[in-house]
């Protein structure tokens, strides 16, 4: 059975989208921890991160560390947070959150729901350093 992030990356439920190559994609959280949220997503269905092929985490990992450099342009925290929890989604995700204490990191604070406007405004400006860092896997 296809997870949720399988139906958001074949387009079958709507998403903000700031990264898609063959192998992952990378869109914003509809409950972010706090503005700039993001989640990496591998296109494979694979559950957990052990079992994750090393050249697939490889990719996955540059990639979050390519958007994780333009969140912090963006948002200028402190850090960028990186978690992988996966129990809310049989489907590898990597969070990339800005954070500026480690409360930040705290799933119980996140949003319940999210303006589209305001995703969209996150995922512009993320794509805009991505894009202006020459990075090849920019979402349109």
């Amino acid at each position: 059975m296809a997870t949720i992030f399988t139906k958001i990356i074949d387009g079958e439920i709507p998403a903000t989208f700031v990264w898609r190559d063959d192998e992952c994609v990378a869109f914003m959280s509809i409950n972010p921890l706090r503005s700039g949220h993001t989640l990496v997503v591998p296109r494979r269905e694979v559950d957990l991160w052990t079992d994750c092929p090393p050249d697939l985490r490889n990719h996955l990992f540059e990639v979050s560390s390519t958007i994780g450099k333009a969140i912090q342009r963006v948002y200028s925290p402190e850090r960028v947070g990186l978690i992988i929890a996966g129990l809310e989604v049989p489907h590898l995700h990597i969070h990339l959150v800005p954070i500026d204490v480690v409360r930040d990191l705290d799933f119980a604070n996140a949003a319940a729901s999210v303006d589209r406007e305001e995703l969209d405004e996150s995922a512009f400006s993320i794509r805009s350093v991505l894009t202006s860092q020459g990075a090849s896997g920019v979402s349109d």
